[in-house]
């Protein structure tokens, strides 16, 4: 017991070192302004302008840590689809199995990144409305898979045979 608290106390002074007084490593100015008032941003997990809100990703999470949260006004994608819904991930119920990631349309349907990610998202530049019109090369056995998580079905009927 005394040689946890032992490991514990240098840790916590190792870290408080090198946070504020740059010993051993280096934080930039910006970083420890953010750390000392605790108000460190959490990076972006959904692009929500990306997403075509289909709920495959909530439907596949085993931790259901994704939950879809209503739009303020729906996005008309096409005549055939209408976005009204986007996920929001919390980050305390996920276990980065990346399954919402993979099981994004707009990754494994048309070779975009997902537009969910359990670490951060990053920047998308994909016209969603235009994305959706492309014709969708896809395996049965993989269209079967698929199908039984998306919420609807609509995206999948641009499949090219």
């Amino acid at each position: 017991m005394r040689n946890m608290l032992k490991i514990t106390l240098e840790g916590a002074f190792t870290n408080f070192k090198r946070i504020f007084f740059a010993a051993d490593r280096v934080t930039d100015m910006e970083m420890r302004k953010q750390i000392s008032t605790l108000s460190v941003k959490p990076a972006k997990k959904v692009d929500e302008d990306a997403c075509i809100g289909c709920g495959g990703c909530a439907n596949v999470c085993p931790t259901n840590a994704i939950e879809m949260k209503k739009l303020a006004s729906p996005v008309k994608l096409t005549d055939s689809w209408t976005k009204t819904e986007v996920p929001e991930l919390n980050s305390l119920k996920c276990v980065v199995c990346y399954y919402c990631h993979d099981f994004c349309p707009v990754f494994l349907l048309y070779g975009e990144k997902g537009t969910i990610h359990p670490n951060t998202v990053g920047n998308q530049e994909v016209d969603v409305s235009e994305l959706i019109n492309q014709p969708v090369k896809i395996s049965d056995d993989k269209l079967k898979v698929i199908s039984q998580y998306l919420s609807d079905k609509t995206i999948l009927k641009n499949r090219e045979d």
